[in-house]
C-alpha cells in the first residue's frame, strides 16, 4: 500500500509539471513514510494533490485583503492533511526528522580551523 501511495504521488508530480504540487507531493511523501493509515488516504482515488491545492487556495481567500491572501506553511500544510483527511500523531513530526543545527556545525567548524597547539609550533 505505501508503494502504491508513493507511486500515485511521483506521478502526480511528473504528470503536473507544478512547482506546488511538487512541494506538496514532497511533503506528503514524508508523511506517509512508515505510516499506512496516512499511505491508504492518499490512495482515495477522488484525492489528488491539485484538489488539496484547490482547498488551499479557498482557504487563503477567506483571508484576502484587496487583491492578496496568504497562509503560512503550516496553515497550508495542515489544510491539505484535513483535506487527505490525515491526522498527525505529533504537531511537529515531520518536521523534526529534518532539524539541522546550522549553529553548532558553524561552531565546529570554527573550533577546528582555531584549534592549534603549541606543541604544533616547537
Amino acid at each position: 500500500m505505501l508503494n502504491k501511495a508513493i507511486k500515485k504521488i511521483n506521478d502526480e508530480i511528473e504528470k503536473e509539471k507544478n512547482p506546488y504540487v511538487k512541494v506538496i507531493g514532497e511533503y506528503l511523501l514524508k508523511v506517509i513514510a512508515g505510516n499506512e493509515g496516512a499511505a491508504e488516504k492518499i490512495l482515495a482515488a477522488d484525492k489528488t494533490i491539485m484538489k488539496s491545492l484547490e482547498a488551499m487556495r479557498k482557504a487563503a481567500e477567506k483571508n484576502k485583503v484587496g487583491n492578496m491572501a496568504m497562509i503560512s506553511d503550516e496553515e497550508g500544510f495542515a489544510i491539505v492533511l484535513k483535506y487527505f483527511e490525515i491526522k498527525r500523531e505529533k504537531k511537529n513530526d515531520i518536521n523534526d526528522k529534518k532539524v539541522i543545527d546550522f549553529k553548532a556545525k558553524k561552531e565546529e567548524k570554527e573550533e577546528d580551523i582555531f584549534n592549534v597547539s603549541l606543541d604544533d609550533y616547537i
